[in-house]
């Protein structure tokens, strides 16, 4: 299980791999990607800077990584995160998950990317061609994490 907040690029395949390599327990590895979009709110966003607050931020990851490990039968959890400017097509968050069993790592890893939404304190300014704007949470998202 690991936490890695991160100003560089990652190497999504690499990140998939290291999740199962070595384990022939594992029998399913259900990940999420999140990418930067040049768009938000029918408006054009050239760039998105990311901040969050350091030791904070892990210690809330830590703490959600613990209540997926309570609730789904887990090998292996893996989230990066980056932070600072990001431009389109840049991955931004990968959260992997690997299980004896696809139910439990496609469960857990929709509740962690519900979590990181929600409740990661990761704050997000977006520039645009109006100027700069802080992302809001946005109620469909609020709504995500009432599941869990």
């Amino acid at each position: 299980m690991s936490i890695q907040i991160q100003t560089a690029p990652f190497i999504i395949h690499d990140e998939i791999e290291q999740l199962y390599k070595g384990n022939k327990k594992i029998g399913a590895v259900v990940n999420f990607i999140g990418l930067m979009r040049d768009f938000n709110d029918n408006r054009s966003v050239s760039s998105l800077f990311l901040e969050h607050y350091a030791g904070m931020t892990e210690k809330a990851l830590e703490k959600i990584l613990k209540e997926a490990e309570q609730r789904w039968d887990l090998q292996a959890i893996r989230i990066i995160h980056r932070v600072g400017l990001l431009h389109p097509q840049d991955p931004i968050v990968f959260i992997g998950v690997a299980s004896s069993h696809r139910v439990d790592a496609f469960q857990a890893c929709e509740f962690l990317i519900d979590y990181l939404k929600n409740k990661a304190p990761f704050w997000k300014k977006e520039v645009t061609e109006t100027g700069d704007k802080w992302v809001q949470q946005k109620q469909s998202d609020l709504d995500a994490a009432k599941r869990w």
